[in-house]
């Protein structure tokens, strides 16, 4: 994946490309921690690098919902959205709307070209809403 998207290959970006993969919607300090359980030596300051360089090359796609911290997935490419739990944060991956108004029509585009849109729906999620 990075030599395809042309990427000199690290020991840094594999872990933190693999910790991604393993923990998806993870912040940075939940990727940090599992890039250190192979890489004890790696910096913060490495990871930031590896994450903001995966971004770009669109590997990894970033989110940062409203009231939390950047978080990180491997599914790109496509145009999915999330469902976050206000209670205990849970994040899950939601697949577009689809149907006769598609979530990329927008009412009033402005004159953009439109090939993405992040929509994030907030509830709770089932286990607390039982307990609620």
């Amino acid at each position: 994946m990075l030599r395809d998207a042309a990427l000199r290959v690290t020991r840094p970006r594999v872990a933190v490309l693999t910790a991604v993969h393993a923990y998806p919607h993870a912040d940075t300090d939940s990727i940090i921690g599992a890039v250190r359980r192979d890489l004890p030596e790696v910096s913060h300051q490495a990871v930031y690098d590896c994450l903001a360089a995966l971004t770009a090359a669109r590997l990894v796609r970033r989110i940062q919902p409203s009231g939390s911290v950047a978080r990180y997935e491997s599914r790109v490419g496509d145009n999915h959205h999330h469902v976050i739990c206000r209670s205990c944060g849970a994040i899950a991956d939601v697949d577009c709307a689809v149907g006769p108004a598609p979530c990329l029509t927008a009412s009033d585009d402005s004159g953009f070209v439109i090939d993405e849109a992040e929509v994030i729906y907030w509830g709770l999620c089932a286990e607390c809403s039982t307990t609620e």
